[in-house]
């Protein structure tokens, strides 16, 4: 990697905008570049968390700091490569929040391929459909049905700010 990594401090809560805050995993690679980036969607009394990331402890405990006082009313996946949804079923057993968003990945057959990138264990408590919306105190997230990167991508939109989380279909440095 051609990056300073001290430049990019993990485990930081980052204010994006008024609804959305940013903690960064530590777990960079060519593939993540920086890292994992988690977001923390509300400034109410409750906040959903998308993309929690790989489970590392330390990820976990920032996403916990990051989230303070509020409940954390939903933990979303835009898709299920193990940079992305391995940290939802411990933040979800440390914080009793639901685990909502794209579905488990379905592989066709039994041929040849690459599954190592993908979370087998995800298990989400409840999938969004296109268009469908979680609300919270002060922010609705709209499911945008995005396939593509992998089958079962999501996007999600925040319709109070016009945040759109994109999971890995827009990647600016790669």
């Amino acid at each position: 990697m051609d990056f300073d990594p001290s430049k990019f401090p993990t485990g930081l809560c980052e204010q994006m905008e008024p609804l959305v805050a940013r903690v960064l995993a530590g777990n960079p690679s060519p593939y993540t570049y920086t890292g994992t980036q988690t977001y923390v969607v509300g400034n109410g009394s409750d906040r959903a968390v998308i993309d929690p990331g790989p489970a590392i402890d330390a990820h976990i405990d920032a996403i916990v700091a990051a989230v303070g006082d509020a409940k954390i009313r939903a933990i979303m996946c835009t898709h299920t490569h193990r940079d992305h949804s391995p940290a939802a079923a411990p933040l979800s057993e440390r914080t009793g929040a639901p685990i909502i968003g794209c579905a488990p990945l379905v592989l066709a057959d039994d041929g040849p391929r690459a599954d190592e990138s993908f979370d087998k264990y995800y298990k989400p408590d409840r999938v969004l459909a296109d268009g469908e919306t979680i609300s919270g105190d002060g922010w609705t997230i709209e499911a945008v049905a995005t396939p593509g990167h992998t089958s079962n991508h999501l996007c999600l939109a925040v319709q109070e700010s016009g945040a759109m989380f994109t999971g890995d279909h827009v990647m600016a440095w790669s």
